[in-house]
């Protein structure tokens, strides 16, 4: 047991970044609080524990996921926004983007109330439904909807949530009436699809990958322009004749505004290492993929904004107004 232990923290030292050891830097004494802005078993609790446990060992303090979940993740949002800026308290939200363009009165500022630690990677959404349903490829299942409209309902994780944009977005630019079920995260909205609560749903492929290798969900296309190494037999969006319907969530990991630069610069070192280390675990689980170019505040902090935009572009573009 001791060789263990000092094998472990042998490791541990020897995968803190060198910024750490740099004079002046930030070090953490205590440990650090990830809030999941979501239920478990959705998407950013799953990447967020992959991440936390690695960001954990390199800066040698833990990383503590709490879950925050509700109103299509203001919740935990707010919750970070009003945290004290020390940096001890980060977001994982992948809805940190879109919610601003569904969402008409916000309780904090995407832009401006954050500080930018990394975007961890991105992920296709799947258009996905319960095997009980009788369509087994995208266009016979909009042929189903049109044939049938007002009967089936879809499985949303919250107002302003990915699943519930890329569910307007699918019925918006298919011309199809559905239901619309909210439910407290993307982890309850799969489990309903999988027991026929819910017809159908374009979840985020980490969250109902599992249940789709399964057997368990059926798989109709990848909301994207081309297919997904996670997935490789199953055809995009343009291939399965869902024009338009693309839809790819990002995972921001963002601090409370005024979190000093240092920390930040910590911070951020920590989780693209983790990110380097979990490369494949991220793919396989989760059906994430990293992409070079987050390594400042400044350049997260663009993107997310940039995102907000073009979020509020394609929801308008489709009829869609906040709520």
């Amino acid at each position: 047991m001791q060789r263990r232990t000092a094998f472990g923290l042998a490791l541990s030292a020897g995968l803190a970044p060198s910024i750490l050891r740099a004079q002046g830097a930030w070090r953490p004494t205590r440990p650090i609080r990830l809030i999941v802005a979501a239920a478990p078993g959705g998407s950013n609790d799953i990447v967020g524990r992959i991440l936390a446990e690695a960001v954990g060992q390199i800066l040698g303090q833990p990383m503590i996921v709490e879950n925050r979940a509700g109103a299509g993740s203001v919740i935990g949002s707010e919750a970070a926004a009003r945290a004290p800026a020390d940096g001890y308290t980060l977001l994982i939200n992948s809805s940190l983007a879109p919610v601003p363009a569904m969402v008409s009165r916000m309780p904090y500022n995407t832009v401006t109330d954050f500080e930018g630690i990394a975007i961890v990677g991105f992920s296709p959404h799947l258009l996905v439904v319960n095997p009980r349903v009788e369509a087994r490829t995208a266009q016979e299942f909009v042929a189903l909807l049109r044939a049938n409209p007002g009967r089936f309902n879809y499985a949303s994780a919250g107002i302003g949530s990915g699943p519930h944009i890329g569910g307007l977005l699918f019925m918006n630019l298919m011309n199809v009436q559905v239901e619309t079920v909210h439910y407290r995260g993307g982890g309850p909205g799969v489990a309903a699809m999988v027991s026929g609560e819910a017809h159908f749903g374009t979840p985020t492929m980490a969250s109902s990958l599992g249940q789709v290798r399964g057997g368990n969900l059926r798989a109709l296309a990848v909301l994207s322009d081309h297919r997904s190494p996670a997935l490789p037999d199953l055809p995009n969006a343009p291939e399965a004749g869902l024009p338009g319907v693309v839809f790819e969530e990002f995972f921001p990991v963002v601090a409370p505004r005024g979190t000093p630069p240092e920390a930040v610069a910590t911070l951020g070192a920590a989780f693209r290492q983790a990110v380097q280390q979990t490369a494949t675990r991220l793919n396989d689980t989760a059906g994430v993929t990293p992409r070079p170019g987050f390594e400042t505040n400044a350049q997260v902090m663009t993107f997310v904004r940039e995102a907000v935009e073009k979020y509020t572009r394609i929801l308008r573009a489709a009829g869609i107004d906040p709520e």
